[in-house]
C-alpha cells in the first residue's frame, strides 16, 4: 500500500471522518470513554474542536489544529479511546478504527460553513434523528442555541445523496 500523504501546513483547519473498525456501533454507548480521550489528547496537545459530531460508527471534527499535526492529534484521539475501550471491556488486544481518516482542509468561510452544516446534518443523513436539533452528540446547539437554523434543503439533498464529506 502506498504512503498516504498528507499536505498541510501548521495553521490549516480541517474537516475529519473517522470510522471505527467493520463500522461497530461502539460511540455513542461508550461516549464518556470517547470524551475521556479527547480529554487526555488535548491535555497533551494544543488544537480545537471548532464544530463536531459522534454517531454510533463514526464521528466528524472540524479542527483547528494550531501549531499541531493533524494526523498526530487524530492518532491520540483514537488511540486512548481504543485503550480505554478494551480496558473497560476486558480486552487484551483487538482494532477498533479503520486505520487512516478522511480529512479535507478547509478553504474559505463558505466552505467552512458548509462543512459546519454538514457536520450537524449527519445523524439526519443516517437515518438517527428527524433534525439536527433531536441528535444530543452533536455541537449543533454551540453554533444555534435558539435552534433557529434555516438550513439550505439544496444542501440537505447534496448531503444525503453521498456526494459530500464521507
Amino acid at each position: 500500500m502506498k504512503n498516504l500523504r498528507r499536505y498541510h501546513r501548521l495553521y490549516d483547519i480541517c474537516f475529519t471522518t473517522n470510522v471505527t473498525y467493520d463500522r461497530n456501533p461502539i460511540l455513542i454507548d461508550n461516549i464518556d470513554l470517547f470524551w475521556k480521550a479527547v480529554e487526555n489528547t488535548k491535555s497533551r496537545t494544543d488544537f480545537e474542536i471548532i464544530a463536531w459530531v459522534i454517531l454510533p460508527d463514526h464521528f466528524h471534527m472540524i479542527l483547528d489544529p494550531k501549531h499541531q499535526d493533524i494526523s498526530r492529534i487524530i492518532q491520540r484521539i483514537k488511540m486512548s479511546f481504543a485503550a480505554y475501550y478494551r480496558k473497560e471491556n476486558g480486552l487484551l488486544s483487538g482494532r477498533v478504527w479503520q486505520n487512516r481518516f478522511w480529512d479535507h482542509i478547509i478553504r474559505d468561510d463558505n466552505d467552512m460553513q458548509r462543512h459546519v452544516d454538514y457536520v450537524h446534518f449527519n445523524p439526519v443523513k443516517h437515518g438517527l434523528a428527524k433534525s439536527p436539533f433531536e441528535w444530543e452528540y452533536s455541537s449543533v446547539f454551540q453554533f444555534y442555541p435558539e435552534r433557529e437554523w434555516k438550513f439550505d434543503l439544496k444542501l440537505a439533498e447534496e448531503f444525503e445523496s453521498g456526494e459530500f464529506g464521507e
